[in-house]
């Protein structure tokens, strides 16, 4: 209307009106009455009555400024234990009442502020978890962190996975194999609060922690940041990246048909494919950031705890709430041990003795055990009852078929001769190698409904030692050579 009256004052009425776009009779109407119809109309009052008009000002703004966190259910469920005549239906309305009064008697909120990345400057890291995939390894859930490292320039990704909690050894192992996966390391890192890592620690555990925290980044020539503990936007630029990853996963987990996976190497394998179709479509952003990378040290730095612990009677140790077995020639000596995220290395001096799984305490608490039975079946022949009452007994069976010949024996047999069988199974499995075919030929007999025939095993797998032949060797004079050896030149003289 404002360019109609503007052009009417040097142009005719049509003309006006063909320029503003309206038909004449429109223009000839806004000359004699210039109030749009829109404007004329008063604005509609409510159709019912108020059902907060007495209460919102006098009990609702009370309790919003006395507890300004509290949430709008439970003052609505407050209202309707004090008004019980009020009608269910007036929650949303209550929902918009106050947050319409926040909005303008409210404290002030935090303000996040977008920053400007420069490349090689920062690198991220955090623990996401992904137990919700619905993860299996050879059918056992695998309940497991991710640990993500991003360069927010690039958008380079690393990421790694993580069996326990969020630890030290965790991050360090995780940061250096991305810093090595990258070419380069930025000049500051960011990491949450590492709460998980801190907690149940003492005064002395956590300051030993931040100290190898910060030697860490040392190395790297990283200068080491943490965001605030509960404040999840200052590492944003990870945390949404969070979500695109288990996304991407979970996609990948869907198209594969199957969350299961043979074992643990095959799922990183599936992860880290993941991760390098993810950094292949960043390439020639990532190609720029990698010079103005820091160059790398020589070699990593220790990404493991080292623990000294001694050999007991028992044939192990005990350490974080996990008993341990070893070879028994070990019992009484002392063993440096260092802990890696997913195994323990094994040293006795200078000397690499062995590998073991590293296993985790039970979410109640309670210890757990990581038992090889190729440690401990030498002495069990020897005491084969000991079976029937073992605390570690469930985790001593190699592979279930042991455990359900077990439960059959002990079903159909007195105790005595069905753990002296069962002991002579798994020394039968030690003895030969037929750990994997043993199992598969145990499932078969307990599926026809029969016992183990051990005698017959023992036939089935190879002979017995005890039976081979003996092979003797008659030794050879050695005038026999001196013969030979004359025969030939003499035979050479007449040539």
């Amino acid at each position: 209307m404002r360019l109609f009256m503007k052009l009417r004052q040097t142009h005719a009425t049509e003309t006006a009106s063909a320029k503003t776009g309206i038909s004449r009779a429109t223009g000839y109407r806004l000359l004699q009455d210039p109030i749009l119809p829109s404007q004329r109309r008063e604005p509609r009052g409510r159709r019912r009555p108020d059902p907060l008009v007495h209460i919102f000002e006098a009990e609702v703004v009370p309790l919003l400024q006395a507890a300004p966190g509290l949430r709008p259910v439970a003052i609505y469920e407050e209202l309707l234990r004090r008004h019980p005549d009020l009608q269910s239906g007036i929650r949303r309305t209550l929902e918009r009442r106050i947050r319409a009064w926040r909005a303008i008697h409210g404290a002030e909120r935090d303000v996040i502020f977008r920053q400007v990345h420069e490349p090689g400057r920062l690198g991220l890291s955090d623990f996401t978890d992904l137990g919700g995939l619905g993860v299996t390894i050879a059918g056992q859930r695998l309940n497991h962190l991710l640990y993500h490292f991003r360069l927010p320039w690039s958008g380079f990704e690393h990421a790694h996975v993580i069996l326990g909690g969020e630890s030290f050894v965790a991050l360090a192992e995780g940061l250096q194999n991305a810093l090595w996966s990258a070419g380069g390391a930025p000049h500051y890192h960011r990491s949450d609060s590492l709460s998980a890592a801190f907690r149940n620690l003492d005064a002395e555990a956590r300051t030993d922690l931040t100290t190898r925290y910060e030697a860490l980044c040392s190395h790297y020539g990283m200068t080491p940041t943490r965001n605030n503990k509960g404040v999840a936007h200052e590492n944003g630029s990870i945390e949404s990246a969070h979500g695109h990853l288990k996304g991407a996963i979970r996609d990948g987990l869907l198209m594969r048909g199957s969350p299961d996976f043979e074992d643990l190497s095959s799922y990183r394998a599936f992860v880290d494919e993941i991760i390098s179709r993810r950094n292949a479509n960043r390439g020639k952003g990532i190609e720029a950031e990698r010079a103005h990378l820091q160059v790398l040290p020589e070699r990593r730095t220790t990404d493991f705890e080292e623990v000294i612990v001694t050999v007991s009677s028992t044939g192990g140790f005990t350490l974080r709430k996990v008993f341990y077995t070893v070879p028994s020639r070990l019992i009484g000596h002392r063993l440096r041990v260092r802990l890696f995220d997913d195994r323990l290395e094994v040293f006795m001096g200078g000397t690499h003795l062995l590998t073991l799984p590293r296993g985790r305490a039970q979410a109640n608490g309670k210890h757990d055990q990581v038992v090889n039975y190729h440690h401990v079946i030498h002495s069990l022949r020897k005491k084969p009852m000991a079976l029937l009452h073992l605390v570690y007994r469930d985790k001593l069976f190699p592979r279930p078929e042991y455990r359900r010949a077990f439960e059959a024996l002990c079903a159909a047999m007195p105790e005595r001769p069905a753990c002296k069988i069962t002991v002579e199974l798994l020394a039968l499995a030690h003895d030969r190698n037929c750990e994997g075919e043993l199992a598969s030929e145990l499932g078969q007999v307990l599926r026809s409904g029969s016992l183990p025939d051990l005698a017959a095993l023992r036939r089935r797998f190879s002979p017995d030692p005890a039976a081979l032949p003996q092979v003797f060797v008659q030794p050879v004079c050695l005038d026999s050579y001196q013969v030979l050896v004359g025969t030939q030149d003499m035979a050479g003289e007449r040539a």
